[in-house]
């Protein structure tokens, strides 16, 4: 089994979907599906369950998955070293984020790097359909999250930033013109689910509003590039970070306050039994520096937002 293929079955047993391995790993898809076969043929046996709703491991996959993984990761890990090294480097902290905007996070990446000029930083991208799982996997060793977080295995640290939250919404729909909306006005919409587990994710997308009415949950998606065309077809509706409203400007989405949510937090969060001294002297400098605040999400009908949004 080649390296690259080796690398295309993790991918796809981490992520469990077709589509977003080959984005990961800057592939096509049906070269995915191509190393997929090809391991199942020579190995003789599926490695996953395929239908039109998920990808699942089978037994054998999961087997393989937990024999090949650690030797993998060895393998993987040893040549960063190397190449490091070879940078006059001598460790890596490996940094997932959610969140989208990590140019505000500059200060806080600068004074760690100033401090700790013997460490890169690698900075990976996690979907909100699977918050944790990445972490847990090892694949990175702290992440960027929005709280609140209630993992027994995992440590929560410092909160870093603070936003509003908006009402990511399709510009002809008829809340698109408004001012500024509350929760009580998604009781007749249709709003987006996915991210997990359920605490979490009604921190943003409650199951009830605030005078009791049940909430419609609609499509489930596991990052921002799957909501967009839900949004533009008016199919549903959903409040994102308002970091959304910089980061995915788009003519035909618009991003309306949510007056009566309370402002996100986001902060660092790591393994309990895996924290390094690395991982304690970034959360040092994150607690030494005030939490970023972001400013108030402008009306959805101004110049800003309508040519200039995202989360």
């Amino acid at each position: 089994m080649e390296l690259r293929d080796i690398e295309i079955f993790l991918t796809l047993a981490e992520e469990l979907h077709f589509t977003r391995t080959a984005e990961r790993l800057h592939v096509t898809q049906a070269r995915v599906s191509q190393a997929i076969k090809k391991q199942e043929r020579s190995i003789g046996a599926a490695l996953f369950e395929r239908s039109n709703r998920q990808v699942t491991l089978t037994p054998i996959g999961r087997q393989l998955f937990d024999d090949i993984q650690p030797m993998y990761r060895g393998l993987h890990d040893g040549m960063d070293r190397a190449r490091l090294a070879a940078r006059g480097k001598t460790g890596v902290l490996r940094l997932g984020s959610i969140a989208v905007n990590l140019h505000d996070f500059r200060a806080l990446f600068d004074a760690f790097a100033e401090s700790h000029p013997e460490c890169e930083v690698q900075l990976r991208h996690i979907d909100f359909g699977d918050p944790f799982g990445r972490l847990r996997a090892g694949g990175v060793d702290i992440q960027i999250v929005w709280l609140p977080v209630k993992e027994p295995d995992l440590t929560v640290g410092p909160v870093i930033y603070t936003e509003p939250i908006v009402l990511a919404v399709g510009a002809s729909h008829p809340l698109a013109s408004r001012d500024s909306v509350t929760y009580d006005d998604l009781a007749n919409e249709t709003v987006m689910g996915g991210a997990r587990p359920d605490y979490w994710r009604e921190i943003l997308v409650p199951l009830r509003t605030p005078s009791g009415h049940p909430i419609r949950i609609g499509p489930s998606v596991s990052n921002f590039q799957e909501m967009i065309p839900i949004l533009v077809t008016g199919e549903a509706v959903s409040p994102v970070h308002a970091q959304a409203a910089r980061y995915y400007a788009r003519p035909d989405i618009a991003y309306v306050p949510i007056r009566d949510a309370a402002p996100a937090r986001w902060g660092l969060i790591w393994r309990t039994g895996n924290e390094t001294e690395l991982i304690r002297a970034f959360a040092r400098t994150a607690e030494q520096l005030n939490p970023v605040d972001h400013p108030p999400a402008p009306p959805s009908g101004s110049a800003e937002a309508t040519a200039g949004s995202n989360e």
